[in-house]
């Protein structure tokens, strides 16, 4: 008999040091890339038992885990691995840290789009790399590699390594295998490393295929390298665990050497026991999760027709995070956000993303329907009398 997971319950996180909801008052947040559903129940079993067990001391991944997660990426993804290939870490974003030291030099180039996920950006300057950035272009309703851009700003910066959003954030695109094809065929030209945010990968929507990067590679494999998690998926990012993906024996020993300079190989044991349960039982949690996400899309995108026809909506492929061009509003950053704190809902600034995210906001609507309806209905009030 098939498990029905209620995605409308409504569950108060304030007051737990939650960082979407970090308010003293009603605000319903959404804002942060954190959904307000509970975890899979098999996760959540998994780290009971952890706890049931008594001794929480030094642990390392198991066989067990190792198979789930080469069976997930494998049956999912075409995406053949091997332990060999697998490395752990703590986060997706202290990895992209660590590959500034393992592809680059202090001062050497690194190309990100614009807009993209703010980390891209702020670790390559933290890591005193040249940011360079390469606009994307929009059309019919989503956003499009510049591919002679990219070439161009390769060229003229001396690029050494791309770090690629795949799956993109916040524009919600799922890159096509032969827009990839053509990014790896223009970096190999130029002899530029690629690494590949593939965190958003398990939450690619109906008629959306994901391609991993890593199944493009052959004859490259030294260059690139692919990094997820289960976190995002299944809603435990307070769980800290992600993986590193690379195919070449000797890109792997040098990731793994970088790793243990700052003691970022391993991850504590509910990680390990939450991902070793994402992967092997959490496949029927998260098909209803995607269709409840789905149906909550549709319903935002009817209400802004609706209510708010002055929104440009770029319809996302993947995720529960839409892009939405407020323009017609204001062409203030700081008003748009403030509008809206004022009518006690949250969004995400889009200038944070990037110069390409100016006049625009990301909205989560991962939640429960009765929470985002409310939400939906302070937008309508923040917007009262602005605009066209």
């Amino acid at each position: 008999m098939r498990v029905l997971y209620n995605f409308d319950e409504v569950i108060d996180r304030r007051g737990t040091g939650s960082l979407k909801w970090h308010y003293s008052d009603d605000t319903i947040p959404l804002w942060v890339a954190d959904m307000d559903f509970k975890a899979a129940p098999p996760i959540l079993n998994a780290i009971e038992q952890a706890v049931q067990h008594g001794i929480l001391g030094y642990t390392k991944p198991t066989e067990a885990l190792y198979d789930a997660i080469i069976e997930w990426h494998g049956s999912r993804y075409e995406l053949p691995l091997a332990k060999e290939n697998i490395l752990f870490s703590p986060g997706v974003v202290p990895s992209l840290a660590l590959m500034m030291n393992v592809f680059t030099e202090v001062g050497d180039a690194v190309l990100v789009n614009d807009p993209v996920y703010t980390p891209f950006m702020s670790k390559v300057e933290q890591n005193g790399r040249t940011l360079i950035t390469s606009s994307l272009q929009e059309s019919e309703g989503k956003y499009h590699l510049n591919l002679a851009d990219i070439e161009a700003k390769i060229i003229d910066h001396d690029v050494k390594l791309y770090l690629v959003c795949n799956p993109h954030n916040p524009g919600g695109r799922v890159w096509m295998r032969e827009e990839l094809e053509a990014l790896l065929t223009i970096c190999k030209k130029h002899d530029v490393a690629i690494v590949s945010d593939e965190i958003h990968q398990d939450l690619t929507l109906r008629e959306h295929t994901f391609t991993p990067f890593l199944t493009l590679a052959q004859g490259y494999e030294h260059k690139v390298v692919s990094l997820t998690s289960m976190t995002k998926t299944f809603n435990i990012a307070g769980i800290k665990g992600s993986l590193i993906f690379a195919k070449d024996a000797a890109l792997i020993e040098k990731i793994d050497a970088q790793q243990h300079l700052n003691d970022e190989y391993e991850l504590n044991m509910f990680a390990y026991a939450a991902m070793h349960s994402a992967y092997r039982d959490g496949g029927e949690w998260l098909a209803q999760l995607l269709a409840y996400i789905e149906d909550n899309i549709e319903f935002t995108l009817q209400f802004f027709a609706e209510h708010l026809p002055n929104i440009k909506v770029m319809r996302p492929e993947v995720s529960y995070l839409i892009w939405l061009d407020c323009s017609a509003y204001s062409q203030d950053d700081e008003q748009l956000y403030d509008i809206l704190r004022a009518a006690k809902v949250e969004l995400s600034a889009g200038y944070k993303y990037g110069s390409e995210g100016h006049s625009k906001m990301r909205i989560n609507v991962a939640c429960p329907r009765m929470l985002l309806e409310a939400g939906l209905a302070r937008m309508v009030v923040a917007f009262e009398g602005l605009g066209n």
